[in-house]
């Protein structure tokens, strides 16, 4: 999809993009993890790797996302590229909440939920200091992009 019917301007192709995500993950494994991730300021959000187990074959599954930090919480958004259907990462959080995030300064076990409707609205603003075209880039979704919540969970 290179452009969408709901404004935005434009998105590189699908290709590209799962290309771009392919080589992140692979600079990752081939430093051992000291490249590929950073920590969130206040001008830029974070990249961090999540661990989730696969809802379907119980196995671990990765994927690098960007985050901003929401008090000790940690908050994506599921939006696979800002393609329709719901990230992978996103189906297997809601089937297993209990995950795992890889930080620069180390892994944290997390639980992830959905922001509620009193916390969306507040978080998604957040998210919008960090990318001005959020709201654009939204509209290209038929659904609701979700805001997620990674809470800190007890060893």
């Amino acid at each position: 999809m290179t452009v969408g019917s709901k404004g935005g301007g434009r998105l590189p192709p699908r290709w590209v993009v799962r290309g771009a995500w392919a080589i992140h993950r692979g600079i990752y494994a081939i430093t051992g993890g000291r490249r590929g991730l950073r920590s969130a300021n206040d001008v830029r959000w974070g990249m961090m790797r999540l661990r989730t187990v696969g809802r379907r074959s119980g196995e671990q599954r990765t994927a690098i996302l960007g985050y901003f930090e929401d008090g000790p919480n940690l908050v994506t958004m599921a939006m696979n590229g800002w393609a329709d259907p719901e990230p992978a990462w996103w189906l297997n959080l809601q089937a297993h909440p209990d995950a795992t995030v890889d930080l620069p300064d180390g892994s944290h076990k997390v639980c992830g939920r959905a922001a509620d409707k009193d916390e969306r609205p507040r978080l998604w603003a957040k998210w919008a200091v960090y990318d001005k075209d959020l709201d654009a880039s939204a509209a290209r979704r038929s659904r609701e992009t979700q805001v997620v919540i990674l809470e800190p969970r007890q060893t």
